[in-house]
């Protein structure tokens, strides 16, 4: 029975030994004899026991690295703080098992030495814009030298830049004169529009008053032609009345009776205006003189 037993047991080592169970996103790297033999993929495999051996595990996710800080030095000669994190991700697990002998700790120091190279091109106003172009500068050149590693650089962020307290004092005042100065042109501006929005409603009101000065110059114009034709009209309908009616019957005797009341009228508003008053020889012959003014009449007709 002892036997028997240690029979099954050995069995079940055996069996044991020679299926390997590989979980999702997982690679086993197999060595026979000492030497690569093959890669394991997820799932049920069956190895050689006592010949094969499971020399390296790997997982196929996405990893992410922290990078820890590290003093850089920006071409203006300023001393800045910078850490990241870097995402990698294993797809050829032979060479990350034999291309190198830390994967991990190769790519960190890569992207710290980049990084120092990188930083040390631009200057420190620059630094915060630039943090795309340095991250994919690192990128590109942890996958040129990773290329046997069996590794796949997907993407490197850069989590601070921290200047030195002097630095950021400095650049916390020229943010400040760049607002008061931004504020004051804005106030500048806001004054200039202001004034010429004066200028230009003070414009559009004289345009305006002159339009309507011009408008009521015209206006009364016309009212006064049309005032001057209307008495012109006027008049002239009388004078035509009058001579129509002075050539009707007893239209001179008419005429005569109105000359020797405007004389008779006007010599009397001339005895009323002064004490000295000039006749003529004939005064007291009123009928010869309305003789004499009808003869003027008649040659005026």
């Amino acid at each position: 029975m002892i036997a028997f037993i240690i029979i099954v047991v050995l069995a079940l080592l055996i069996v044991l030994m020679t299926v390997k169970v590989v979980p999702q996103q997982t690679a086993y790297v197999v060595e026979r004899l000492g030497k690569f033999h093959a890669v394991l993929q997820p799932g049920i495999n069956f190895i050689i026991p006592f010949f094969d051996r499971t020399a390296y595990k790997h997982s196929l996710k996405e990893k992410a690295i922290d990078i820890p800080e590290q003093i850089c030095i920006t071409r203006d000669n300023v001393q800045v703080r910078v850490d990241g994190v870097l995402f990698l991700q294993v797809i050829d697990p032979q060479r990350a098992s034999y291309g190198i002998g830390d994967y991990i700790f190769g790519v960190t120091q890569l992207a710290q030495t980049t990084m120092r190279s990188e930083m040390g091109k631009i200057d420190l106003d620059k630094t915060f814009e630039e943090r795309t172009t340095v991250n994919q500068a690192v990128v590109h050149a942890i996958d040129e030298a990773a290329i046997g590693w069996g590794v796949k650089m997907l993407r490197y962020e850069i989590k601070n830049i921290t200047p030195p307290q002097s630095v950021l004092h400095a650049m916390e005042k020229q943010m400040q004169a760049e607002r008061e100065r931004r504020a004051l042109i804005l106030q500048s501006d806001g004054e200039k529009m202001a004034a010429v929005n004066v200028a230009e409603g003070q414009k559009q009101k004289v345009v305006l008053e002159s339009e309507a000065l011009k408008t009521r110059q015209i206006n009364e114009a016309e009212g006064q032609a049309a005032a001057i034709m209307s008495v012109a009209d006027a008049t002239a309908e009388s004078i035509r009345v009058v001579a129509a009616a002075i050539q009707e019957k007893g239209g001179m005797d008419a005429v005569q009776l109105k000359v020797a009341e405007q004389m008779v009228q006007q010599f009397g508003n001339l005895a009323k205006s002064t004490n000295t008053m000039i006749l003529p020889a004939n005064f007291g012959d009123m009928a010869s003189m309305i003789a004499a003014a009808m003869s003027v009449v008649k040659q005026q007709k």
